[in-house]
Parts: C-alpha cells; structure tokens; sequence
C-alpha cells in the first residue's frame, strides 16, 4: 500500500480545512472551491463535479476509500470534470445551495453530497452517497460518469436546460412570502405539533432517526412558564432524561453524540460536534433553573467537562468535532466487551457487577446485533433506568450507587484515554464558538462557576484576536495560525448571542459596547433593505445563484432566529426601539412560511414569546460591592425568567458606563443605599423596591 507521502499531492494539500486535507493525496485532481478551480473550469470547458462533506462524516470516509482513492474512479472524473471539493462547515452558503439542489431533484439530502454543475454553478445532477458500481438499482459511478461525459460532448444543451430549471426552483422557492404578524396562536400551534409527535415512551420528538434539537426545549420551557402547563415540562424532562442515559450519551468521557439511529436513544451516530455540546449545554441550565433538580445541572457540568477538557485550544478557541470512527471503524473508541471491563474493574467484584448490569453490558455485545444482527460481543453504554431506580434494585442510595459507578467510570476513563483515539476536527469556527461561549456564560451565572466564566474570556479574546479584523469585521473560520473566509450571518448572530449572556453574566460593559458593534455590522452587511430580514452572506460576499436568507431551524438554530431573538434582547437592555422594530420585520418577513409549520421553527418562536411578552427589563441599582446586591442578583439566577433582561447599575461609580448606552437608566438610584430592583414590563413599570419577595412578585406576577 502505498503511504500518502509517496503519493503526488494534487491541489487540496494548500488548504486549511482538516476535510479537504484528507483528501489531498486521493488520485482525483481536486480542486478548492475559488477561482484557481472556476478558472480551470473556463479554459477546459468542463462541468464541475463538486463533493460536499465534513471531516467527522461516516459515510464520507466510505465513499472517499471507495472511489475517490480508486484509481478508475479518479480517472474518470479527472477527464470529465473540474472536480471540487467543498467543507460544509466552511462554507455553508454553498452547502445550503446545493443541499436545496438535492433535496428537490432528488428528495433526499445527507452528506457526502454529491452535485454536476454546468460551470456557471447551476446544478444538472445531485446525490448524496454514490457507490462505486451499480448496486440495489442505485448507479454506480463507474456507470454514471460515462453518461455525463457523452452528454457534454453531445446533448450539452439539455444538461444546461436542466440546469436552469433547477435554479429557478431554487429561486422561486427560497423567495420569502410576507405574512401577518405571529402571535400567541402561533405559539400554541408549534406547542400542538411537538405535543402530537412527541415520544412518551423515549422521549424526542417522531421516530427515528432521533436528532437531539436542544431549540425545541428552549422553546417548550417558555410555553410552560407562558401557561403553566405541567405536562410541556415533562415533555422536556423525559428526553432530557432519557437521553442522558441512552448510548447518545458518552458515559465514559461525557458529552452527546450527534443523533440516534434509532427512536430509543441507543445506538448513536458516534460524531461529536460542538454545537451540540453547547445548545444541550443550555437545554439542560435552564431545565435546572426551571425544576431545581441536580440531575440537570450535572449533566450540563459534564458537558462542559468534556468540552474542555478534549475539545479546547491552548489559546482558548474551541475545536469543531470528533470524528464518529476510530481505526477505520464507526464506534470502536466507545463500545465495550464485558472482559475488557472485567479486566479493568476486576472479575468478580461487586462494583464490576454493578457497572456492567447498570449499562447493559452482555456476554454477546448489544453493539452490532442492533444495528445489523451479527453479534460481535460489543457494547454500548445505557443505563437501563434512572440512577434512583437502579439503587432501589441493587438496594442501595442514589448516592452510593452514584459513587461506585463514578468511582469504575474513571478507571474505564483511563483505560480508554490508552486507546487509538476519532480524528479531531481542530478548525475553529465562530459561529460554533459563539454558541459555546453563550452556554459557558449561562454556566458561570447559573452553576456559579469560575472556571466556566474565565473559558467563556479567554474565548472572547481568542476571537477578537484572531478572528476579527482592523475594520471590525469577522471571519469564520481559524486553523494553523490562520484566520480565513468572510463571516457568515451565523457567526455574528452567535456571537453576538455569546455576548448578551457575558454582559447578562458580568454586568461589564465591553461585552454589551461589542455586541452592539457586531450588530451595527450585522445591519449594514447582511440586512435586506427592500423586504426584511438578514441575509445568509454579506453584500460584498461571493455571489452564487441565488443569495438566501434562512430561518429553518434545524440542527443549528438559524442565524434569523438567534438575530431576532438578539435584537429584541437588546432593545430592552439599550431602549433602542428600531432593533424592536427589525426583529419585528424578521417575524414578518418569514411569517407564511413559519405558520405553515411552527415547530419547524422553535427559536424563533422562543424569540416570538419573548416579542408577546410578557417581558422584562429589570434594573438593579447598588454597589457592585455589596452583599445586598449580589443576594438581589443570585435570587433572579435562581429561577427560570427567560424572558427578562437584568442591567446592573453600580452606585459606587459616579458615572456608570452603563449609562451612555442604557440612557433610561439615568435616573435610577438606590434606596437609602440599598440595593433597589426597577421592574419594567412591556410599556409599564411597577414602583421601586428593595425587597428580594417584592421583587420576585413582580416578576411573578404577570406569567
């Protein structure tokens, strides 16, 4: 076999991104995605044949050694095509295009993806997995090249007029379609969807496969608070719950896989991406501020263990992802032989008993007999109950059992850590990052917790440093001491998401005077000024077939949502109303879409019930200092008030910064010098006070 420092390199091996590097050495001539590969396109008169994945995709790597390391393979696409490869999570504005593309010629979408292009971009073929040859009526390549290249050499013209069809569809379904404002109705008719699909037996939301979505949550918390409706709760609690202990749950190492192949939470797709870490994150704080119950609060420490433990720089930035194979093999770092643990813990032991029966670990393995009937003798970790079921069965207490199975966790941890460990995506992303730092704030604030608050900092200053440039601006990705590709609406509205929670957390003004600054750039480069609404790229971005806006929130909540709900959150921490009035607009901009499918849709709708009301700005006049005004701040941190904006006024300062940017705060003042909460709901303001339970009554008062 021959090793890649013996193959030729061809184009890719200039790149940054870890995805493309993996394919420097294939036989494929490939190309970036630039103008060296569209300059190519022009003077060789070939179609673009473009592969979209991410370097922790599965079945990427299968299609990768399986035609794109082929040498029959390669040379055919090396003479019919320009073939370019793409990272998705580079560049998402391509990936978005073309994943349409897919779905509508095709009705299915996944990575890798697989789209012809004619060379001004225009899609005439799109797949996801191809297999090498022919197999369960699917085309192979083998078959399927050699059809493309006889068209473009003879029937080019129906390949272009199939081209442009698809772009038209394209075009005319991403036009939005203005509607009337959303409301409470809204609200209620998302809630109906979720409640019709939700899984009372598991958990999640339909049937497999099972995707985490961290949004639904969010959203179904501020329905409960909204009406009170205990049955919204537990809704979130049971998944929550049960995908803590299915095998999406990483019980050796923590942290979430990517989804569930199954309706059960049992057998993951074993990536780990950051995203999901921090939108979970914060799915699980503010189930804790909601119930007061530890179980979530743990799970969210847990998460950020991990996290910072496997997936941060040195300088403070945040890695992407892990890869779901190790060694060639989906899973293999994860899974489990009942001897391995034996020999770890100790044949015979009682903890060993009790860990191996806690987590479903058998003599035949659980692992492959799930997913493909042959028994291997491999195990993933579940735990068959909760912790408090599983201590009444081995007659014990929660607690105890808790301590002996930590206690056999970290020594299966150690053993594990010896083990050949998934490829890490290491790219950092700032969209992704700005996620992250939004749940470490909320961490820090709610948990109370140091260590989170200095990661979320030390985050911040990556970012500004190398992510950032001399005019302000930002850029989405970082790999190897290089910042590269304009920012993407995601990456400001995330950031600026990360930075509202920082000042939430603080109180100090540079992280709201920032958030302010990204928005002003938010607004000037990617707002559309003839309907509404943020557009995917920026004006001075790459211009592809069509220049999208999004809103679906899918795996990610969509930078739309997260800009609506930013917008609104600082109109009430500035007094600025025309932020109000644009994220009035987006709600707008989108709204015929959004009510034919509300649930499809849950952060904005989190952002809609926070637009309804009833919402708060809650101003707390005191010395920074002093204990009356922390115990005023930690109370409000106790309980789940999503929908309030909390501004800190410090009286040992004889000018507050604060004030320069909240102007209507100028004339709040402690007390008799003490600390004094001013509570101001939609248009009205209740009287002034000092008492914690006046407070809270307040705040109360009108959910």
């Amino acid at each position: 076999m021959i090793k890649d420092n013996q193959k030729k390199p061809n184009n890719l091996i200039k790149e940054k991104s870890p995805y493309l590097l993996q394919h420097a050495y294939n036989p494929v001539n490939w190309y970036a995605w630039g103008d060296e590969a569209f300059r190519a396109v022009k003077t060789q008169d070939r179609p673009i044949f473009l592969s979209i994945g991410y370097s922790t995709c599965h079945w990427c790597h299968v299609m990768a050694h399986e035609s794109f390391e082929d040498p029959e393979v390669a040379q055919l696409i090396n003479e019919t095509f320009i073939p370019i490869k793409v990272d998705r999570e580079e560049r998402p504005d391509v990936d978005k295009i073309c994943m349409f593309a897919c779905q509508l010629m095709s009705g299915r979408g996944g990575w890798p993806l697989t789209i012809m292009m004619t060379p001004d971009k225009k899609p005439f073929f799109a797949g996801t997995y191809i297999p090498k040859e022919a197999r369960f009526g699917q085309p192979g390549l083998l078959e399927l090249i050699p059809k493309v290249k006889d068209m473009w050499e003879n029937q080019r013209d129906k390949l272009f007029q199939a081209s442009e069809k698809v772009t038209f569809a394209i075009q005319n379904a991403l036009n939005e379609a203005p509607g009337e404002k959303l409301d409470k109705e809204t609200l209620r008719e998302a809630y109906a969807q979720l409640s019709k699909r939700f899984d009372s037996q598991s958990g999640g939301f339909g049937m497999a496969p099972k995707f985490p979505t961290p949004h639904n949550f969010y959203f179904l918390l501020r329905y409960w608070k909204r009406t009170g409706d205990e049955k919204t709760l537990k809704m979130v609690e049971k998944t929550l719950q049960e995908m803590r202990k299915g095998g999406i749950y990483d019980h050796i190492g923590f942290g979430f896989h990517r989804y569930s192949t199954d309706s059960r939470w049992f057998l993951p797709h074993f990536e780990k991406m950051l995203y999901d870490q921090a939108l979970l994150a914060i799915a699980y704080l503010e189930a804790y501020q909601a119930t007061n119950k530890e179980f979530h609060a743990q799970i969210a420490r847990e998460i950020f263990t991990y996290v910072l433990r496997d997936m941060t720089s040195k300088d403070g930035g945040f890695y992407s992802a892990e890869d779901a194979d190790s060694e060639g093999v989906e899973g293999k770092f994860y899974v489990w032989s009942k001897q391995e643990i034996e020999d770890i813990l100790g044949k015979g032991e009682r903890n060993t008993e009790l860990f191996i029966e806690s987590y479903n670990i058998t003599d035949s393995g659980n692992y492959k007999e799930e997913a493909s009937k042959q028994k291997t003798g491999k195990s993933i970790l579940f735990l068959k109950k909760s912790f408090e079921d599983l201590a009444l069965d081995y007659k014990t207490s929660p607690s105890e059992l808790k301590e002996k199975l930590e206690e056999a966790r970290k020594k299966i941890f150690s053993y594990r850590e010896k083990r050949i460990h998934p490829h890490k995506d290491d790219k950092i992303l700032t969209d992704w990052n700005g996620i992250m730092i939004s749940a470490l704030a909320q961490g820090a604030r709610i948990l109370n917790d140091e260590e989170l608050l200095n990661a979320a900092e030390k985050a911040i200053n990556f970012m500004l440093t190398h992510l950032r440039t001399a005019n302000g601006k930002l850029m989405h990705r970082f790999r190897e001491g290089k910042a590269g590709i304009n920012a993407y609406v995601d990456d400001y509205s995330f950031m600026i998401w990360g930075l509202i929670e920082m000042y939430q957390t603080t109180f100090e003004t540079k992280y709201l005077k920032l958030a302010l600054d990204l928005n002003n750039t938010l607004i000037s480069d990617f707002w559309d000024e003839n309907i509404g609404g943020f557009y995917f790229t920026s004006d001075d971005g790459e211009q592809l077939i069509i220049r999208q806006k999004e809103i679906y929130d899918g795996a990610i909540p969509s930078g739309n949502s997260v800009a609506m709900m930013n917008l609104l959150k600082l109109s009430y921490l500035t007094g600025n109303l025309e932020f109000e009035r644009k994220a009035d607009i987006i709600s707008r901009v989108f709204a015929e879409k959004i009510k034919l499918n509300p649930s499809a849709f849950t952060m904005l709708m989190s952002a809609v019930d926070f637009g309804i009301g009833p919402s708060y700005k809650l101003v707390i006049a005191g010395d920074s200092n002093a204990e009356d005004t922390k115990a005023m701040i930690e109370e409000i941190r106790k309980h789940f008030f999503p929908n309030i904006m909390l501004i800190q006024r410090p009286m040992e300062l004889e000018s507050p910064e604060i004030d320069q940017i909240a102007y209507f705060i100028k004339l709040y003042y402690d007390i008799d010098k003490k600390a004094t909460a001013y509570a101001c709901f939609n248009q009205g303001c209740k009287p002034a006070t000092t008492s914690k339970t006046q407070m809270l009554e307040y705040l109360n008062s009108n959910w």
